[in-house]
């Protein structure tokens, strides 16, 4: 099984980790439950696949690969102590939450904008209810149908789902073809380039030609430079009274011409 090419992570070679029979795992977990530390350092590094899977869902983000399996160890071990064989399921059915929710803590602690605890943890609770939810009813799940399970206004769950969502490179790869790629900056229109804009702005030009001098000059310090009448009255010579109504004139003609 390879990482990106590669089968060492954190050192690990993961092409030569062992596999665990069912009896074998379930006399582990037993010598695990009376204190066995032997048993427990065995049956942890029997389940890193499980760890090296999850973190394959990680793949493209910023974070080194190393620290997400890190992390991921954590919360497998997390599942190895908490772990209830009188549940009768299986262990990496139990595990691979934990490791999954423990990467996306990690991701979210580390994220450069700062979210409030309550609402990370609120993000936290609808991401592992919508799991739980999809795994039940083996379907996507609705933000109404999680706002319902959770008992929270729609509007706060939705706010705090966005609020942990990491943010994308606009040079993030969307699709590849050989040499070929298409990036998320592809798919972004640049609506001060659209057609009507276009012809906006040679009609404004146009208008602009049609003013004399003193007008011409008015309007360019009003609304390009970004001047008030007084000081344009102070710079040209004139009242405030009278820069008003040059002004005014002035875009009248212009709404006309254009």
């Amino acid at each position: 099984m390879q990482y990106s090419g590669k089968v060492k992570i954190c050192g690990v070679d993961t092409s030569k980790l062992p596999k665990l029979k069912s009896k074998e795992a379930v006399d582990l977990m037993k010598k695990i439950k009376n204190g066995d530390e032997c048993a427990k350092e065995k049956f942890i590094y029997c389940n890193l696949r499980l760890v090296l899977s999850v973190v394959q869902r990680f793949l493209g983000r910023s974070e080194n690969p190393d620290d997400l399996f890190q992390v991921g160890c954590i919360g497998l071990i997390k599942a190895v102590k908490n772990f209830d064989l009188s549940h009768n399921v299986k262990f990496s059915t139990y595990a691979v939450p934990m490791i999954i929710g423990e990467i996306r803590r990690f991701l979210r602690d580390n994220n450069s904008i700062r979210v409030s605890r309550s609402m990370r943890d609120l993000a936290y609770r609808a991401l592992t209810m919508r799991e739980n939810l999809a795994n039940q009813y083996n379907r996507e799940i609705t933000n109404e149908e999680l706002a319902k399970a959770l008992d929270v206004p729609l509007f706060d769950m939705e706010t705090a789902l966005e609020a942990v969502t990491e943010p994308v490179s606009i040079f993030e790869p969307v699709f590849k073809d050989g040499s070929d790629q298409v990036f998320v900056v592809d798919q972004i229109s640049d609506n001060s380039q659209s057609d009507k804009k276009w012809t906006e702005r040679i009609a404004l030009k146009e208008a602009l030609t049609k003013l004399d001098k003193r007008e011409y000059n008015i309007i360019k310090m009003r609304y390009f430079l970004g001047k008030t009448q007084m000081e344009i009255a102070n710079s040209i010579g004139i009242s405030q009274a009278q820069v008003s109504r040059l002004e005014k004139g002035a875009l009248e003609r212009m709404k006309k011409l254009m």
